[in-house]
């Protein structure tokens, strides 16, 4: 649900949101000596429909007409940014086969949502931008060189928010340079700030190819 304002709107049932193909982008850079390296990341994620609600509801203080279809757009994009360290030794001491990272990550969240009910002339819009600190780790598993299993976790939890964030993926080396990896996400966001109120959960299957 989300609620600016006012009522919940339910995602799947109010808004009908369906399922939605994104692309998102990485780039982890190595950094020498004791300098921690860099994880850099952005996922857009955009949704537009038409909705109706069978009761009245409020959004940034106006009031929508129950049975009434409505326009939503809403977006949700965040980037991440995370400083990490490998966990010394662990590489060494399992030659090679397992490596884990340990960090700090700052999500810098970008909300945008709209309602708008034509029929009516109402609409309503809230935009905002919320820079969220995150835990961040990530786990390795190479059995043999061409193939490995990761996995990245970030999260945090603070009074009622909190925000989940994790991923899965098998990666293989079909040739030199190139890496090829699908796998899976799973977010869970409830936050309640500057009178926005949401709870949302976006998951589905991932696949990367990356150099």
């Amino acid at each position: 649900y989300i609620s600016y304002k006012g009522d919940q709107i339910d995602v799947d049932s109010n808004l009908r949101y369906g399922k939605k193909t994104r692309p998102m982008g990485r780039l982890k850079i190595d950094m020498p000596s004791i300098l921690p390296n860099i994880y850099l990341m952005a996922t857009p994620s955009r949704f537009e429909a038409i909705g109706q609600k069978d009761t009245s509801f409020t959004f940034g203080g106006q009031t929508y007409q129950a049975n009434v279809p409505f326009y939503s757009k809403t977006r949700l994009d965040h980037y991440d940014i995370a400083l990490y360290y490998g966990i010394p030794g662990l590489k060494k001491l399992t030659n090679g086969v397992l490596s884990a990272e340990l960090g700090l990550n700052v999500r810098i969240m970008d909300l945008y949502a709209k309602v708008e009910q034509s029929q009516n002339n109402i609409s309503e819009s809230k935009s905002l931008t919320v820079p969220i600190p995150m835990l961040y780790t990530g786990l390795q598993i190479r059995p043999v060189n061409l193939l490995s299993m990761e996995g990245e976790l970030r999260g945090v939890a603070y009074n009622s928010n909190h925000y989940y964030d994790l991923i899965g993926r098998l990666k293989v080396k079909p040739v030199k340079y190139v890496f090829l990896a699908g796998g899976y996400r799973y977010q869970e966001l409830k936050i309640d700030v500057s009178d926005v109120k949401s709870k949302v959960k976006l998951k589905g299957p991932l696949f990367f190819i990356s150099l």
